[in-house]
């Protein structure tokens, strides 16, 4: 019977100890808020003896994202986390990451991107690096970042290429939850060692990172996309795995009473939580709404969203995000992976909890209101105040 011990924990510390449970080699640290109680429990758990890793502070985020390429490099797994002006800082690194094919874990607490500053809710800031070569996933609950952590390590190292996980800040990263933590030896059997063909040894010499004329250049970016294609079925192979093992399972999309909806919501990250509350709400007054949560974002799961849609009369895209001059990034996505099929809903770009606006129950009963009784548009600002 498999074993596993409760804990009320924030979701910060949910992928700390993910990040323990998957037996982490090296730690680069550099404090922003609102991840740093991450990095900050990790460092507890090294000092103290309880996990066995290299702990390194560097001076800013692109010095840690640089510190996790050359232990990844070495064969070590590696891990840190980051936010908004962090991650942004990393950019250029996270393009090095990506192309080396190091299977990095990064957490990313999503958090607005100032001026003005604000350290609350927005995805701009991973959103924003969607074409760095990383793998990305959104998370709903705490249960979800510890799992994903674990999941993430095993992902990464069978495609060989990094991953972001996600998390929205201070409605997960300090908001405390029951999870469910699981048996060490169980873990350690889903997740085995990592130990890379190709590395960085003086015993076994090879070339790293060197120059690469136009002859190989394109063949290597074919490859890092083909690696992206595959992962979804890796995503979802891993996921089945684990489900086996621990009786949790999350998917590429999630849905949400979607099977005779009229009208369906596609969200992200904890936003989806609120959307299912709001759907039991509004199927009890007798709309047949249904919603689906969009956990994977690179690669994008176009096959899932497809079928989705085909089910609906309208689809409706929550964005906490936005692309200036176009509209909500998960909506262009939808849009562009739609186009061409044979049926197409009507859809509805909503921007929403920007900055970490709250988006409650009645905003979704109100979205989809408008969406009942509107021509559909590609953006609507939902709750804005001029």
């Amino acid at each position: 019977m498999m074993q596993s011990v409760k804990k009320v924990v924030t979701g910060n510390h949910a992928t700390s100890y993910g990040a323990k449970a998957s037996r982490v080699e090296v730690i680069a640290a550099y404090p922003i808020t609102p991840q740093t109680q991450i990095v900050e429990l990790l460092s507890e758990m090294v000092a103290s003896g309880e996990l066995k890793a290299k702990f390194i502070k560097v001076e800013s985020e692109h010095s840690a994202m640089a510190a996790v390429i050359g232990a990844s490099a070495t064969g070590a797994r590696a891990y840190t986390a980051t936010s908004s002006h962090g991650l942004l800082l990393m950019h250029e690194m996270l393009h090095w990451a990506a192309n080396a094919r190091l299977p990095i874990v990064m957490a990313n607490v999503n958090r607005a991107v100032g001026t003005p500053w604000n350290v609350w809710a927005d995805q701009n800031d991973s959103l924003s690096q969607r074409d760095t070569g990383w793998m990305q996933i959104y998370c709903e609950n705490n249960q979800e970042v510890f799992d994903t952590t674990i999941q993430a390590f095993r992902i990464a190292e069978q495609v060989s290429l990094p991953l972001m996980l996600n998390l929205d800040a201070f409605i997960l990263s300090h908001t405390s939850e029951p999870i469910e933590m699981w048996d060490q030896d169980e873990i350690d059997e889903f997740l085995p060692p990592f130990n890379p063909q190709w590395k960085l040894d003086i015993e076994d010499p090879h070339s790293f990172g060197g120059l690469t004329t136009p002859d190989w250049y394109f063949e290597l970016r074919y490859k890092i996309q083909k690696a992206q294609e595959i992962a979804l079925s890796i995503m979802e192979k891993v996921d089945e795995d684990y489900f086996k093992l621990f009786g949790m399972r999350y998917g590429l999309v999630e849905e949400y009473k979607c099977e005779d909806a009229d009208i369906i919501l596609l969200v992200s990250g904890t936003i989806a939580s609120t959307a299912k509350d709001a759907v039991d709400v509004m199927r009890q007054k007798g709309l047949k709404v249904g919603s689906a949560k969009v956990r994977v974002f690179r690669p994008f799961p176009k096959e899932r969203v497809r079928m989705i849609a085909q089910k609906a009369r309208k689809l409706i895209v929550i964005d906490r995000n936005i692309s200036f001059g176009s509209e909500g990034i998960f909506f262009s996505e939808v849009k562009s992976c739609l186009y061409g099929e044979e049926y197409r809903p009507p859809m509805y770009g909503f921007i929403a909890g920007l900055g970490g606006r709250d988006v409650l129950i009645k905003d979704i009963e109100g979205i989809v209101e408008y969406a009942s009784t509107n021509p559909p548009k590609d953006i609507i600002w939902w709750g804005v105040k001029v």
